[in-house]
């Protein structure tokens, strides 16, 4: 499959990401002859991909927000969406990522104040670890690396 495809073709476990650069007419085709192959290949080799779980995230400002569909069914756009514990939007802001980062933290401090009766220092050491665990993990630096017009389909 992924030899077939003109454009990045990424699986993981049950996921499969189509992504190309869509700045010019001949990446946005490419984009969709992929997903024809795709949609070809699937009956070939007994898998089918779930159309409606299927969305286009339309990624940079300048972004012409081409149309696509999978078979005959047209993909439905979204404005963000969260991959591997990433919040990614079309603008690539980090914005949501940290907010609920810190929202998730902040109720795991609450439940460390509410639980823990020491307040010495090595027992709001120990507790906290978890809350720092979570927010080197959920506060990431996401950052693609070229700065143009992509789509990236689930």
């Amino acid at each position: 499959m992924v030899s077939e495809t003109e454009c990045t073709l990424s699986k993981f476990i049950d996921n499969t990401k189509l992504c190309g650069v869509v700045s010019t007419l001949e990446g946005r085709e490419a984009i969709q002859r992929d997903l024809d192959k795709l949609e070809k290949w699937t009956p070939e080799n007994v898998m089918k991909f779930s159309k409606a779980r299927c969305e286009v995230l339309h990624l940079s400002q300048g972004n012409p927000k081409h149309e696509y569909r999978l078979g005959r069914e047209w993909i439905e756009s979204r404005p963000g969406e969260k991959d591997l514990g990433v919040m990614v939007d079309e603008n690539v802001n980090m914005t949501w990522q940290c907010v609920l980062g810190a929202q998730k933290a902040n109720i795991i401090l609450g439940c460390i104040k509410r639980s823990v009766t020491s307040r010495s220092r090595e027992a709001i050491l120990l507790h906290s670890c978890e809350m720092r665990s979570h927010l080197e993990y959920f506060i990431q630096l996401w950052y693609p690396q070229h700065k143009k017009d992509i789509d990236l389909l689930e």
